[in-house]
């Protein structure tokens, strides 16, 4: 059996075609017992079935294998769990004969509390705790729950049968209902057979639960299912599920599926959502919308999570990846296409500008060493958690989205309709999709596209003027201001003086010369002469303009001459580029202030994130300025403040309604004394009666920070309150709007009070990640928090939740010091599952250390930050 060991993949010897599947759970012990029946086709003579089993006890007496053409039993001579490798090996006495067989086996598991493979979540009804059974399979843990080929490439069909279920809960899986047989309290459920899935597609959920329902123009039962007496916070995820799946139907052009579709709010999970196949399970804030408690932000955040986990119902159920190395293929694509629908339902979001955000993810954690390619290899279940990135997730949407514009909207999508029709019901290859879109395109789609999808990172195109030429030159962008050897085939898209004056060419050697505009050299800032690259920001890379081109960008920027998308990203580059030290600080801080009249939703979001970034590092550079550069961001943002004021407006937008929180949020934490004091005098009247109008979701965040902006030992009662409210709400956004606020003043006594309230039973293990993002006061408490707690932390999460544990805590430091003390912490404590993380992290430290540093040293940074801060406009 030793030849087993340590293979990521399965031996091919054996192909399974179809499971019944027999699950009995009881939520009264948390222990399940099972048996499971696959067809499996053996295609090879072998001794062996190998297949994937982990924290399951396997009863040896009831395995067997026998064939479909003679009565002959087979029992294996010799049955091993190798744990390490999470594989149940079979030897038998004889060679197993070719051909089509059927392979029983019983076994029994605990319903873990890891919100992961077959597990429990708890509820209150009627003031008592009660468990509900969840599966969680994705990537590697069907085989927690029953003995399976647990890889995506092993595509089979599903029968369910749920038994001993009491008689009062909903049993739900994949399929609809068939039978229930109902005996006293106990019922058994069985549903329709799956069409073919890869297992990690598999779900059962078992609870009390109520549900609100609709259906599609073409018959599709459409249910949304939460908590007894929630089911109204379901009805706008159940408009947008309707609509999307009518979308969806007709872009990719294939119809939904499966008969029905439901999806399910969970109390306790650990990702956003799961797209299980005709059964999608969600956390509570990513499904629920609650009219009076719920903020706009909220609200979008459930259409892009619905229509992100309906696209995947097309593009990764009906068309799996052929293994992890393609889980991009996955998340990039539904990531896209979740932005398609949501602006296909609401235009007025301008979800597009907001994908920016997106980009701008990918491209943070793509400008390290530490990062990878789109397309990774994958040698152990346990490394896959860590690929569930911005990489896979941001930078492969992104990608998609650069393509799409190169390509041109109507040849994409036709494109992307023949790949799902050849490949449904089957698995495919990034290769896959590029063929099929050079064969609708007659573009180079393999030649360029490799160069994004097989190698990390992305480049910087420096651009200048000589002699009436723009001179282009690229290399590799990495955040360290190191330069790294990567090249691209680069779809560049440039405009002078007009969006109508505009060409778009492939740059595809270091270097290139181009003469398509004439650019005027003279002095002065005429309107004319500014130059923008990666126009709307479709492509993936960051853009360098010499002095004289940055000037100009700046000017239209003022001038309002320039799209939001342009805005965005002329800011963003800016940004990138400073930390990367290719860029003063004064000069960052000069475009900044730019955008003081700036009043779009994604740009000032940004501008926002920023000006936190930036003024912790200036914190750690020069103590000394701290003041001034709060005064210079609080002047920034007063202009839109002033603008929307504190008071949502009749009929105001969306946009409106998330930008009025965010900047409120931004002045609470610079300490503007005006904005904390009236933040402090809503939520006491909010205090006194939730329903005020004072205090609508939408400013609640605001509110929160700001009251923890003034607590300390001495007056904790801000604290006590806010900890008040998050006891008394049973809305899952609410708690975690306060969770997230917690930790941001800078008290580092009540930090620490804070943290260790995360590890309490009153905070469920799934929101723990929310309480992490501490103030600058209460770095050196939070690290020191989390030493001391982390052979607990390490036992109790698993999975992308534990990542978030470290690169919270440490990526925020700035000295070499803490990098080499954190290295020596994790030296004996590291594992593979945050292995990866754990070096981004580190190297983020290194990254802040050396900005730091040079920031210390930059010519004329404390009269500029001065002249910013009292400029009168």
């Amino acid at each position: 059996m030793e030849q087993f060991k340590g293979q990521p993949r399965l031996p091919k010897f054996a192909v399974p075609k179809r499971y019944d599947l027999n699950l009995k759970p009881d939520l009264t012990t948390c222990k399940f017992t099972g048996s499971v029946a696959v067809d499996i086709d053996i295609v090879e003579f072998t001794n062996f079935i190998v297949l994937n089993a982990a924290e399951l006890t396997i009863d040896n007496r009831s395995v067997s294998f026998a064939t479909k053409t003679s009565s002959k039993v087979f029992e294996p001579k010799k049955v091993d769990v190798m744990e390490d490798d999470e594989i149940l090996v079979l030897e038998f006495a004889e060679t197993l004969p070719i051909g089509v067989g059927v392979l029983n086996i019983g076994f029994e598991g605990v319903l873990n509390d890891k919100m992961k493979g077959f597990y429990r979540s708890t509820y209150e009804h009627k003031g008592e705790k009660k468990n509900m059974a969840v599966t969680q399979f994705e990537p590697a843990d069907a085989r927690r729950c029953f003995p399976c080929w647990d890889e995506p490439a092993c595509k089979a069909t599903f029968k369910i049968t749920l038994l001993d279920v009491p008689s009062e809960l909903v049993a739900l899986s994949n399929m609809p209902v068939i039978e229930e047989g109902v005996n006293g309290k106990l019922k058994t459920v069985s549903y329709q057979e799956s069409p073919i899935m890869s297992t990690y597609l598999v779900a059962v959920v078992i609870g009390l639960f109520d549900y609100v329902e609709d259906h599609t123009s073409d018959g599709i039962n459409v249910r949304v299912y939460c908590q007894v007496g929630q089911a109204n916070q379901g009805k706008f995820a159940l408009n947008v599920a309707v609509k999307t799946l009518e979308f969806y139907r007709e872009y990719f052009a294939v119809p939904y599926s499966l008969p029905k579709l439901d999806m399910i709010a969970i109390p306790d999970f650990a990702a956003g959502a799961m797209e299980n196949y005709g059964l999608v399970t969600y956390r509570e804030t990513a499904l629920l919308f609650d009219d009076l408690h719920s903020a706009a932000s909220n609200k979008q955040r459930v259409a892009t999570v619905v229509a992100h986990e309906l696209a995947h119902q097309w593009f990764g159920n009906l068309v799996t990846m052929e293994w992890w190395t393609h889980l991009w293929l996955n998340e990039g694509f539904a990531t896209w296409v979740s932005y398609l629908a949501t602006d296909n339902l609401f235009p007025e979001w301008k979800i597009w500008i907001q994908f920016l955000d997106e980009s701008t993810e990918g491209l943070r954690l793509d400008g390290l060493e530490e990062s990878h390619p789109i397309e990774v290899d994958v040698n152990h279940a346990s490394e896959i958690d860590e690929i569930f990135d911005a990489i896979s997730y941001r930078k492969g949407a992104s990608v998609i989205r650069m393509l799409q514009s190169y390509l041109g909207a109507e040849v994409f999508q036709q494109s992307l309709a023949s790949y799902i029709k050849k490949y449904a019901c089957s698995n495919a290859k990034t290769e896959d999709l590029w063929t099929a879109l050079e064969e609708g395109s007659y573009e180079p789609v393999n030649e360029l596209m490799n160069s994004w999808t097989k190698q990390k990172g992305y480049p910087v195109i420096s651009v200048k003027v000589k002699e009436q030429k723009l001179e282009f030159e690229q290399s590799q962008f990495l955040s360290s201001g190191s330069s790294g050897d990567g090249q691209w085939i680069v779809p560049i898209t440039v405009c002078c003086g007009s969006y109508n004056v505009r060409k778009n060419f492939l740059l595809q050697t270091k270097t290139k010369e181009f003469m398509g505009f004439s650019i005027r050299n003279e002095s002065g800032n005429a309107s004319s002469n500014w130059i923008k690259m990666n126009v709307d920001q479709t492509g993936f890379y960051r853009v360098k303009y010499d002095e004289e081109l940055a000037a100009r960008l700046r000017y239209a920027i003022e001038k309002k001459l320039l799209t939001e998308t342009d805005r965005f990203g002329i800011l963003d580059d800016s940004f990138a580029l400073c930390m990367a030290r290719q860029q003063s600080l004064t000069s960052l801080l000069t475009l900044m202030g730019s955008y003081r009249e700036e009043v779009n939703y994604t740009v000032l979001s940004n501008l926002i994130s920023i000006s936190y970034k930036v003024g912790r590092i200036a914190a750690d550079a020069n103590p000394e300025l701290v003041d001034y550069i709060k005064q210079f961001f609080i002047s920034l943002f007063q202009y839109s403040a002033e603008k929307l004021g504190w008071d949502p407006k009749q009929g105001e937008s969306h946009l409106d309604a998330m930008l009025r929180g965010e900047i409120l949020t931004a002045l609470a934490l610079l300490g503007h004394e005006e904005t904390v004091n009236e933040a402090s005098k809503r939520f006491h009247a909010f205090l006194e009666d939730r329903t005020t109008s004072l205090l609508p979701a939408d400013l609640r965040r605001a509110a929160y920070v700001a009251v923890m902006q003034k607590v300390s030992q001495s007056d904790k009662s801000g604290y006590e309150s806010l900890l008040r409210i998050y006891r008394e709400t049973d809305l899952s956004q609410e708690k975690t709007r306060i969770l997230g606020s917690l930790a941001s003043g800078p008290d580092a006594n009540i930090i620490l009070e804070v943290l260790n309230f995360l590890l309490s039973s009153e905070v469920r293990n799934q929101d723990v990640v929310f309480g992490l993002n501490v103030s600058s006061e209460g770095r050196e408490t939070a690290w020191k928090w989390l030493k001391d707690n982390w052979d607990y932390i390490s036992k109790t999460w698993g999975g992308f939740l534990i990542t978030r544990f470290i690169s919270a805590i440490v990526s925020p430091f700035a000295s070499f010091e803490k990098a080499m003390e954190v290295e020596e912490f994790f030296a004996s404590r590291s594992k593979p599952s945050v292995a990866r993380t754990l070096k981004q992290s580190i190297e983020r430290v290194h990254i802040n250390a050396k900005w730091v540093q040079t920031v210390q040293n930059e010519e004329h940074l404390a009269e500029a930050v001065k002249e910013l801060a009292f400029r009168k406009y």
